[in-house]
């Protein structure tokens, strides 16, 4: 049984850093896409950030030059290092992981808030 296990949310100031986490388990992960979406109140879940196995990433024009997603493949981990946080980053963020074969793996999502 494939699970994700987020952690590294929580409230920050506007201006200030988060990095989370996310470590994949259950399964042997080849080929695959792992990443970020986010969903605030009210809205849509929308992609944050992507990253494939071969390293190619896609990140959302909001936050384009702020964020970085990284992985750690010894240990099937994604990683989003948030800087300039913004009171509109504030969402719940949800780990992503598409192996392909079936519908994406999400995480149970970790809350980020920004305050003014």
């Amino acid at each position: 049984q494939v699970q994700l296990v987020e952690s590294g949310g929580g409230l920050v100031q506007a201006g200030g850093s988060l990095r989370l986490s996310c470590a994949a388990s259950g399964g042997i992960f080849n080929t695959v896409i792992m990443g970020w979406y986010r969903q605030a109140p009210g809205k849509e879940r929308e992609l944050v950030a992507i990253i494939s196995s071969d390293t190619n990433t896609n990140y959302a024009d909001s936050v384009k030059g702020r964020f970085t997603i990284s992985t750690d493949k010894a240990k099937n981990t994604v990683f989003l290092q948030m800087n300039s946080l913004k009171p509109e980053d504030t969402a719940v963020y949800y780990c992503y992981l598409n192996i392909f074969t079936r519908p994406p793996y999400w995480g149970q999502g970790t809350q980020v808030t920004v305050s003014s």
